[in-house]
């Protein structure tokens, strides 16, 4: 059994990170972060993009104890892109996405243990096929975190 505690704050303190860049300039901003590839700020709308999925779609299917899954990745993910070439400001992207991630973290906290821990079925499994773990939501933070940690890794490498 995991300790959701842990996995919750180690979900929040992303936000940490994410305020580090407002020190970008605008040209590192917006370069992809490899030929055919997002720019930073196409990647950082993409983790707000997937928290609000949680917030708006998965959260109240979890506390129903209803199954969730997941929109289809590439559309979906357009949408964030579009989003973060909008026009929107360096400044009020990032700080839109540290208040959906902090809002997100604040509903994680405020589940009952029994609810973010029950076992229901993602996308029509049961289980994770790659560690055979019963997904629940809480299994699904910790996967994000992975994601998210992928994510930095890759800016981090570009940033340098």
């Amino acid at each position: 059994m995991r300790d959701t505690k842990a996995v919750i704050t180690s979900y929040g303190e992303f936000s940490k990170w994410l305020i580090s860049l407002k020190e970008l300039s605008n040209e590192e901003w917006i370069k992809p972060i490899a030929e055919g590839k997002w720019s930073v700020r196409e990647m950082i709308s993409h983790f707000m993009n997937w928290d609000n999925y949680i917030i708006a779609t998965v959260v109240p299917l979890v506390k129903d104890g209803e199954p969730f899954g997941f929109p289809e990745f590439e559309s979906f993910n357009k949408l964030a892109s579009s989003y973060a070439t909008s026009g929107i400001s360096k400044d009020d992207l990032l700080d839109e996405v540290i208040l959906t991630r902090n809002h997100l973290v604040q509903v994680l906290k405020d589940m009952p243990e029994e609810v973010i821990t029950k076992s229901l079925p993602v996308g029509g499994h049961t289980h994770c096929p790659h560690t055979g773990e019963p997904y629940s939501l809480i299994y699904i933070i910790q996967e994000f975190i992975e994601h998210d940690l992928h994510h930095k890794r890759q800016l981090q490498g570009v940033l340098k």
